[in-house]
């Protein structure tokens, strides 16, 4: 489609026609090349059109069909999360630490599929044996162990899992990079919807539980067994339905956020730099720090992409720009120490399935970073779109997806399962 549109820029005729044709296909087509077309008259124009077809405007007519959907698909995620309860299971915590994430997701994928009318029966199929596959997978496992490698397939799962529902969000087109952008923009607005939910979830939770103990009757394990576990996996559905039915909510929170968040993320990171210059932890003999080094290091990683994503659906914002270039500029040195740090352990004990998987990620990120910054360099000081930064975003996440697969499959086969 892009080169279409490319060759027929200066004929508004065929331009139409082709918008026609696939209005999705031309409009992420039409973001990819505007750096290329943007000096034409027709390319300002589409532009307009494009951008007001997205422009949140009144919020959308909540439908019976869609409220159907959105009550189902927390039933059957309700009715899932609560299997141990419904036959007994000895050992629910074992059950939850293998089959959480599959669960979670699969009322997320239900509700996509469902709202985005995937109903092709090849791509059903698809679905439905990745998860039948890593259902099977996780639950031979062995439940009672000290294995590394098979808690890291416990903790990479649910990363697999969301790489999945990222398949299914974009209808499985791999080659647009432009549905893997609204892919993470999606997470972002997500994470925030899930926050406000969670915050007035447990506001309402405390005041019921409340309510009814004044009158004498305790009603504590009933709604944290029955209410608050299903109102938990039910949380990023309800999230979703209003990402997609009230974007004038999402499209104005979000950017907010991620402009207060990334200058507030950099001044931490600065001070933290410096803390650890001035204190006396020995970050390369002391593995929880080190642990808690690497979490901290995702976390401003996250608030980079989010916050990338963010700025790129407003205006030109010569100020956060910058920030989000010094910002990556400090996660790299804070990766470079954690890289140091890890590869001092490796040659002091050995190397052992945690090891690898902190030294994998943190080359992942590392090479991430890298290129951002190269971008972000020349979004501040040359002729650049922050859209370039998306992009590169998104044709590094199969690279992410490669290697959860290593660690979910090849770990127990490297290390064993002992």
């Amino acid at each position: 489609m892009k080169n279409k549109i490319k060759e027929h820029i200066n004929d508004p005729e065929k331009l139409e026609q082709l918008f026609n044709d696939d209005k999705n296909a031309f409009e992420s087509g039409f973001e990819e090349v505007y750096s290329e077309i943007e000096k034409s008259e027709l390319s300002e124009y589409w532009k307009i059109r494009l951008d007001y077809r997205k422009k949140p405007g009144t919020i959308t007519k909540t439908n019976l069909p869609d409220i159907f959907i959105l009550i189902t698909s927390c039933l059957v995620t309700g009715v899932l999360i609560k299997i141990p309860f419904i036959f007994n299971i000895p050992t629910p915590e074992v059950f939850y630490t293998k089959n959480a994430g599959i669960i979670v997701f699969s009322g997320l994928i239900l509700y996509i599929t469902w709202t985005n009318k995937v109903f092709e029966l090849k791509r059903l199929i698809y679905i439905l044996a990745a998860f039948l596959i890593l259902t099977i997978y996780v639950n031979l496992l062995p439940s009672v162990t000290d294995s590394d490698s098979i808690y890291l397939v416990y903790i990479h799962l649910p990363l697999l899992m969301w790489c999945l529902y990222g398949l299914v969000f974009i209808d499985f087109n791999l080659k647009d990079k432009i549905k893997r952008i609204e892919f993470i923009r999606y997470n972002g607005d997500l994470a925030i919807l899930m926050a406000l939910i969670a915050i007035t979830g447990g506001i309402l939770t405390g005041i019921t539980i409340g309510l009814f103990e004044a009158i004498g009757i305790s009603i504590e394990n009933f709604y944290m067994e029955n209410v608050v576990i299903v109102g938990a996996v039910s949380v990023p559905i309800v999230a979703t339905y209003i990402i997609k039915n009230y974007t004038t909510l999402t499209n104005k929170l979000a950017p907010i956020i991620a402009n207060i968040f990334s200058p507030l993320v950099l001044l931490t990171a600065v001070i933290f730099l410096i803390a650890l210059a001035i204190s006396e932890k020995d970050l390369y003999s002391d593995r929880e720090f080190l642990l808690i080094f690497n979490i901290m290091l995702l976390g401003v990683m996250a608030v980079i992409v989010f916050s990338i994503s963010e700025t790129s659906t407003v205006r030109k914002q010569k100020f956060n720009e910058l920030i989000l270039f010094i910002l990556s500029i400090i996660t790299v040195i804070i990766d470079l120490i954690a890289l140091s740090a890890i590869f001092y352990r490796l040659g002091t004990f050995g190397l052992t399935p945690n090891r690898l998987a902190v030294l994998g990620s943190n080359i992942l990120i590392l090479g991430n970073l890298v290129l951002l910054i190269i971008d972000l360099y020349k979004v501040n000081f040359k002729i650049s779109r922050i859209r370039e930064v998306e992009l590169t975003i998104a044709k590094y996440l199969p690279l992410y997806l490669i290697w959860i697969l290593f660690v979910v499959f090849g770990f127990p086969l490297f290390f064993g399962m002992k």
